[in-house]
């Protein structure tokens, strides 16, 4: 049988808890550098200055609360096994300590020390986070229930759901400055490795920036309950080289693509109510409540991620939304089988 070790009263067995708090958190921290977590949504992993700057205020934040934590724990112990009751204890209460000048000053000198060191921090990263940089490329995003809307004004691009951004470092940086409004109700663009959260707020205009070192998908989620359908109001964040983001813009800016092949689902399409709520690039419908279709087929999800963007899902979607996004405000048109097939075609070609 293994033999248990004992902790005796010792100073240093004393200020054990506490160091071990620390030594964890500093593990967890080199773990997740090391890549071992890495994941779209890890936010031990930033991968933008805003974030990083963020992480390392929460890190300094966590150091000085893990400290305090080891002192007052410690002395909880000490206290406990110094002053435990004892066999020969008469129940008599013990002498009383009044107007101790030295432990007033120390615990009212001391919590404001640490308040304006944490305040100071802060104020220097929220600084930092909200300056606006400096030739970056410019977008608006706006909040709808329950999907996100995407205008690149300076490069005359318009699309939904998927945000695609040039990659940037320190030798050659291309930030992106995002706008953020909301066209009905409170969202919040939230994604852990860019940045931190920031609203949207209907009539208002906040703004926030990124400047991703790393190319690849970063996923998010509004992070502010919006309505039914909140928790499947999700985020994609595509970081490209500078020139797939430069070939992705020159074919977003083209219009709709289409042929005979599929006039009978264009017919349809521009007959319903479809055109009422969508845009699609040089043809009638230029709806603005809804997602922008011209290169629908170039996204990788409908429903603001929450599907993949598939023959099967695509017609369903179509034909009953509510069958993927229960609450969501895009109606079912009550399509016949064939004019469900053909505009399910038609928009295949939206490219």
């Amino acid at each position: 049988m293994p033999q248990q070790t004992r902790i005796s009263n010792s100073s240093n067995s004393r200020r054990l808890p506490g160091v071990v708090i620390v030594l964890c958190c500093l593990a967890g921290t080199a773990f997740a550098e090391s890549g071992a977590l890495l994941s779209p949504t890890n936010i031990f992993a930033p991968a933008s200055t805003p974030a990083n700057s963020i992480f390392e205020l929460s890190l300094f934040v966590l150091g000085i609360t893990a400290i305090i934590f080891a002192i007052v724990f410690s002395l909880m112990v000490y206290v406990v096994v110094k002053f435990r009751k004892k066999a020969d204890d008469d129940g008599r209460e013990p002498a009383q300590v009044y107007g101790s000048n030295q432990v007033e000053v120390a615990w009212t000198v001391i919590p404001i020390l640490i308040v304006t060191v944490l305040f100071m921090a802060t104020a220097r990263v929220i600084a930092t986070v909200q300056k606006p940089p400096d030739n970056a490329v410019q977008v608006i995003a706006i909040g709808h229930q329950f999907w996100w809307e995407y205008r690149y004004p300076d490069l005359k691009v318009v699309t939904a759901n998927e945000l695609h951004v040039p990659v940037s470092d320190a030798v050659h940086p291309m930030p992106t400055l995002i706008k953020l409004t909301s066209a009905d109700t409170d969202h919040s663009f939230w994604v852990p490795r860019l940045a931190g959260k920031t609203d949207l707020i209907p009539n208002r205009v906040n703004s926030m920036w990124i400047d991703p070192q790393e190319i690849g998908l970063y996923l998010g989620q509004c992070a502010q309950y919006c309505g039914t359908q909140h928790a499947k109001m999700l985020l994609r964040v595509y970081v490209q080289s500078r020139s797939d983001f430069d070939r992705w813009i020159q074919e977003q800016s083209q219009p709709a693509h289409s042929s005979d092949a599929v006039s009978d689902g264009r017919r349809v399409f521009e007959s319903t109510a479809c055109i009422n709520c969508h845009a699609v690039g040089g043809t009638t419908a230029e709806g603005r409540f809804g997602p922008d279709l011209t290169h629908l087929m170039s996204r990788d999800t409908i429903a603001s991620g929450v599907a993949a963007n598939t023959h099967e899902n695509l017609r369903l979607w179509i034909r009953d939304p509510n069958a993927i996004k229960t609450g969501s405000l895009m109606p079912a048109m009550g399509l016949s089988e064939h004019d469900l097939d053909v505009v399910t075609a038609y928009l295949e070609t939206l490219r």
